[in-house]
């Protein structure tokens, strides 16, 4: 079979538009129409679902995509290297999460593979929205709160975070600590609550897992970014649940209190979420390189 059709299909595949496929193999639109179509009528079916957003791969697709992918890139590495020494291009990689994780941790760890020549396009926002534009192949890799239900979406557990319940000192001073054993709900509901969302996700959550009730306190402020959440929190504005990682530093230099402790503070996985089939090599080395800086972060 042509290899031009094959590297072509990968581009599409990886890219999931036919015209940065184009741009990814340096031939015009029209040509990559033309491979595709001459490919999908050598195998007898269609790899790739058209939509006004992109292009979503068949099962078909997965499959030949899974096959083909590793020596097609061997291929290309080979044809590349200026002798057997020669390094491989890293590439660039569309990595895309929640901005504070991104910012604090994920951003910062890659700093080796950008010295070494990787170059990232970063995107924020939702779970839901960022694993959705995954399936229309607008990212390589997401880092998600949600566990993906897509059978073309594979998520591998990145890491841990831990949630912790924090007020600036004068107004945690205004909650009984012994009536917070006792009855932490009543105990806390006068506070104002400082919020990620509406719908209260995070803090609704912890108040299902630790005291099994929603929280009956009044919304004072609601921001979609939580290190704007933790600042309202320092200027007493309220309290929240904030991620470990993000609320640690202001617990540390007494800027904010832990209102509760429980034996084992609630959880939420973050996973790494690549589509179904072959990845592009620099995406691997990323999702590689995470995995292991996780490893190194134990929880968060």
């Amino acid at each position: 079979m042509d290899l031009d059709l094959l590297g072509t299909f990968l581009d599409v595949y990886r890219t999931g538009s036919l015209s940065a496929a184009a741009t990814a193999g340096g031939v015009s639109q029209p040509a990559v129409s033309g491979r595709l179509a001459r490919l999908e009528e050598r195998v007898g079916e269609p790899l790739f679902d058209r939509t006004p957003r992109g292009v979503t791969p068949t099962a078909r697709a997965d499959d030949l995509a899974r096959r083909v992918a590793p020596h097609l890139d061997a291929l290309r590495r080979a044809v590349r290297a200026g002798g057997p020494e020669a390094p491989e291009p890293l590439g660039t990689v569309r990595l895309a999460g929640p901005a504070e994780l991104m910012s604090l941790r994920v951003l910062p760890a890659l700093g080796p593979l950008i010295a070494a020549g990787l170059s990232v396009r970063t995107s924020f926002g939702l779970a839901e929205d960022l694993l959705a534009a995954l399936l229309r192949g607008e990212h390589d890799l997401v880092v998600s709160a949600v566990r993906p239900a897509a059978r073309a979406l594979r998520g591998t557990p990145l890491i841990d975070e831990q949630f912790v319940l924090v007020a600036a000192p004068a107004l945690a001073r205004t909650a009984d600590p012994a009536l917070i054993a006792a009855d932490p709900v009543t105990a806390l509901a006068h506070l104002p609550l400082v919020a990620y969302a509406e719908e209260l996700p995070i803090i609704r959550r912890y108040w299902r897992s630790e005291f099994g009730r929603r929280p009956p306190n009044p919304v004072a402020l609601t921001v979609p970014d939580l290190r704007a959440v933790l600042a309202a929190v320092v200027a007493g504005v309220g309290a929240s649940v904030l991620p470990r990682y993000l609320a640690e530093p202001a617990m540390a230099s007494g800027s904010v209190m832990q209102l509760h402790r429980s034996a084992i503070e609630p959880l939420n996985t973050l996973y790494l979420v690549t589509r179904t089939g072959s990845t592009a090599p620099s995406a691997e080395r990323v999702h590689a390189h995470l995995l292991d800086q996780a490893r190194q972060w134990g929880s968060l």
